[in-house]
């Protein structure tokens, strides 16, 4: 509240009394013309939007961006494109080798007689191939304890190794500094036999069956 005296009143006071103050107001029309201006420029923007997508399509890049993240999601697919028979050698995006493809060096580091060449009798009937058959070497001779060893070159301990190590559980897989690609399975004092056949079979199909892949990359 105020209190003025206007001028010629004789002195006398007048109260202005209220709380309520004209207001302004933007007219309604221009609301209704911001709103209406807003919704065009989405939709503008939609339809730009939906015409770049129908671009990339029939232009081929959507196609492009589709086979790029399916190549992301196919790591089993190799270099063209295709998809490899079996597992692959860990860094070569090679599959595994077959047993015909596998030179087997079998040596006896024992002192009991006979067991390289019946062992490598029993290897070639099942696929691998056969080399050099005998005593072990003086640096392995009556020093293995355990059931063997496999050795071979380091591009062997992912693939050939693997493969002939489905035939003689147990053994340790080493390697030496041969440019060959042949393993020696060295026979060692607690060996037995070869796996059952059964057994040694189904190793093997379950280390080079084709892991299950996303359906898209199936093509």
């Amino acid at each position: 509240m105020s209190m003025l005296t206007p001028p010629g009143m004789g002195g006398k006071k007048y109260r202005i009394t209220g709380d309520r103050y004209p207001r302004m107001r933007r007219p309604r029309h221009r609301r209704r013309i911001a709103l209406a201006i807003t919704a065009a420029v989405c939709a503008l923007a939609l339809a730009g939007w939906g015409t770049l997508q129908l671009i990339d399509v029939f232009g081929g890049r959507g196609g492009t961006a589709q086979a790029a993240q399916d190549k992301k999601k196919c790591p089993d697919k190799g270099g063209d494109g295709t998809k490899p028979a079996g597992a692959l050698v860990a860094g070569t995006g090679k599959p595994l080798p077959k047993p015909a493809d596998v030179t087997v060096n079998v040596f006896n580091a024992t002192a009991r007689g006979g067991l390289a060449k019946t062992t490598a009798d029993e290897l070639k009937k099942r696929g691998f191939k056969v080399g050099k058959v005998g005593n072990a070497p003086p640096a392995y001779d009556k020093k293995i304890k355990g059931t063997g060893v496999l050795l071979g070159a380091q591009t062997t301990s992912e693939g050939a190794q693997k493969v002939l190590g489905t035939q003689l559980a147990g053994a340790e897989p080493k390697t030496d500094t041969r440019k060959t690609g042949d393993v020696d399975l060295l026979i060692g004092d607690t060996f037995k036999a070869l796996a059952e056949p059964a057994a040694a079979q189904k190793a093997l199909t379950a280390l080079t069956a084709q892991p299950k892949t996303d359906p898209r990359c199936r093509k």
